[in-house]
């Protein structure tokens, strides 16, 4: 079996990584809110560690792991990881609340220990969480041609993620609890890891891969203009979202439906736009002539999204209170959630595949150079 024949089940192993990974950040966000305690400045504390560790994961991934392993391998072994940290954590986060009522208290001590604590439990598989796309990257060349099925793979991921958003929120905590759904998606790693070493087993070590060895890496000394875009891409996308979240918990209810309807609907408009920008990036001659065009769309659709949440929803000619089923207001929200956020989403999403394609060149490791767009990504995420 040839590497590129294999591709496409690659993608589809993402989309179960990506639905596993959601459904671990929402029953995350809960047992936290349960066990630590919620405020605005602990919520902040919990996605920085989350998003910090997603990048320091990247970043780690190519300096650590040699390039000898085999990728579908590396990658089964990350997926291992995260199942074996899902259920300790399960059970270890109790442990913690009990440390934190012990010792914890008001004030900077009390913020204190709520971060240490958020760390303690959230960077470990959010370190494996930040390699997985890397490790996969070396299976791919570090062309602009090859670069755009990472972008399918990271749509394929947010598309995944999409769905466990929606299965977790919608179904799993709401008819089960915590343990059934972290279960869940421990099964989901367990059989993506699986498919990916029964994979692996099936395809010898990649030809692309050693001829890669035996060429000597290279960086684009102008490629820091992508790197500062994509990051300060990174930090608009993430401050819209939790602005746009605040607004539209207002006009929705604050309720973990409405967090996971939004957050569903931010994803889907990623993985969309993550497609997209695959499709045009291994066409394009100049890639990065479109990054900046996404940009400047980006400007257009922040202003949709304001006045969308400020001047139109509100006054939508249509009362929620005429129908007591839950489902016709969850319809009726996800449809006003599409309207009003969805441009934007696709937006952001394209402008990673674009990014990447923009500073890859021949003989460059490929997980490197995942690992440095994204990291920029995720860091401005992080300030965001």
């Amino acid at each position: 079996m040839t590497p590129r024949r294999v591709l496409p089940a690659l993608l589809l192993l993402f989309v179960g990584s990506g639905c596993a990974a959601l459904i671990y950040e929402i029953v995350w966000f809960q047992l936290l809110q349960l066990v630590i305690g919620s405020s605005a400045v602990s919520l902040g504390v919990l996605l920085g560690t989350f998003m910090g560790g997603m990048c320091l994961g990247s970043l780690l991934l190519a300096r650590v792991i040699a390039r000898r392993h085999h990728p579908l391998r590396v990658y089964a072994y990350l997926e291992l990881g995260i199942a074996a940290l899902g259920i300790l954590l399960l059970f270890g986060m109790p442990l913690l609340g009990g440390v934190y009522f012990a010792w914890g208290g008001s004030g900077v001590s009390g913020i204190l220990l709520r971060g240490v604590a958020a760390s303690i439990c959230l960077l470990p598989p959010t370190l494996l969480m930040g390699a997985t796309l890397p490790a996969m990257a070396r299976w791919v060349e570090s062309t602009p041609e090859g670069v755009s099925w990472l972008g399918f793979f990271y749509g394929g991921n947010i598309g995944g993620g999409v769905i466990g958003c929606l299965l977790a929120g919608f179904y799993l905590l709401r008819v089960h609890d915590t343990a059934v759904a972290t279960f869940v998606a421990v099964g989901l790693n367990v059989l993506v890891a699986g498919v990916a070493l029964l994979l692996a087993k099936a395809t010898p070590e990649a030809e692309n891969v050693e001829v890669k060895l035996a060429t000597p890496l290279e960086r684009e000394p102008d490629a820091w203009p992508v790197y500062v875009a994509i990051g300060l891409s990174g930090m608009t996308a993430l401050g819209a979202e939790v602005i746009w979240t605040r607004l539209l918990s207002l006009l929705f209810g604050a309720t973990v439906y409405t967090f996971s309807l939004i957050l569903a609907v931010f994803l889907l408009g990623l993985g969309i736009g993550s497609s997209i920008g695959s499709t045009l990036a291994a066409r394009m001659a100049r890639p990065r002539l479109a990054l900046a065009w996404c940009q400047m769309l980006i400007c257009g659709a922040l202003a949709w999204t304001a006045y969308m949440l400020t001047q139109s929803l509100p006054y939508w000619p249509i009362n929620p209170a005429m129908s007591t089923d839950p489902w016709f207001n969850f319809q009726l929200d996800l449809v006003r959630c599409i309207w009003a956020i969805l441009p934007g989403a696709i937006l952001w999403g394209a402008s990673f595949p674009l990014a990447l394609a923009s500073v890859a060149t021949g003989g460059k490791d490929p997980a490197r150079l995942v690992g440095g767009v994204y990291a920029a990504n995720t860091l401005g995420a992080i300030v965001g």
